[in-house]
């Protein structure tokens, strides 16, 4: 694919959310484009979860804008993929594979609505992409981590989404399916796709994403991994004043 900046699908402009009363965002700006896979990177408290949600329509702006396509975020939910992490699916739901993933177009499909051949096609289709077509009729409960993993990706990638948001894909996973994910997540992106990710993988972050957006409730800094070299803003970023350890990780030297 080109390296040419793709068409926008999701632009963050001076948002700020509040959270019961407390300041959790400010002044975040933030571009997604076609083609692209941004990494969301800070620590634990920075917000990055706070991010997809305002995206989703989940958490309400205090101010400042979210459009997706052009459109409201509450308008436009039926065209974005989201990979929540595991432990917020109710794994012991006594249901299917299948049955699971095909929950993913529950917008397009409609509530109480059977699902059609389209919905069906685009169930299969996203099982095959993460290995687990085999496995459709298996019960949730019964699955592996890493099954479990692919059993989200596939419900967000049923939607056939143009952007995908993915909330730590790779937290406790076996090495095939981080293998696996990675090498589909780079796919995804050759077909034009939009993907925005948070993680706590700094050098898998660093090797497999296009950009990367430091955040700590604001953006300290955006840009390509290669471009990010200035240790200040790794420190900044996480808040410390002295991490030998943060920046030997990135190979980043003072």
């Amino acid at each position: 694919m080109s390296d040419d900046p793709g068409e926008p699908i999701l632009s963050v402009r001076s948002l700020a959310v509040r959270l019961g009363g407390r300041p959790v965002l400010h002044d975040v700006d933030l571009t997604v484009r076609t083609g692209e896979l941004v990494g969301l990177i800070g620590p634990n408290g920075a917000g990055k979860t706070t991010v997809l949600r305002s995206v989703l329509a989940l958490v309400p702006p205090h101010s400042g804008d979210v459009t997706l396509e052009g459109g409201r975020p509450a308008q436009r939910r039926g065209t974005v993929g989201y990979v929540p992490q595991r432990h917020e699916f109710a794994w012991d739901f006594p249901t299917s594979v299948e049955q699971a993933v095909m929950t993913g177009r529950v917008h397009r499909i409609g509530w109480l609505r059977p699902p059609g051949r389209t919905d069906r096609e685009a169930v299969h289709q996203a099982l095959e992409r993460v290995g687990m077509a085999d496995l459709r009729r298996r019960p949730v409960g019964e699955l592996s981590g890493g099954q479990r993993q692919r059993v989200l990706v596939a419900r967000a990638l049923a939607l056939r989404p143009r952007l995908l948001l993915l909330d730590e894909p790779f937290t406790g996973l076996d090495v095939p399916t981080q293998e696996l994910l990675t090498a589909l997540f780079g796919q995804l992106r050759e077909e034009g796709n939009a993907l925005l990710m948070t993680t706590h993988d700094l050098p898998a972050a660093a090797a497999l994403c296009t950009r990367l957006c430091l955040l700590n409730r604001t953006v300290v800094a955006d840009g390509p991994p290669g471009e990010l070299r200035d240790p200040a803003v790794w420190l900044r970023a996480f808040g410390v004043t002295r991490s030998d350890q943060l920046l030997h990780s990135l190979g980043v030297t003072r």
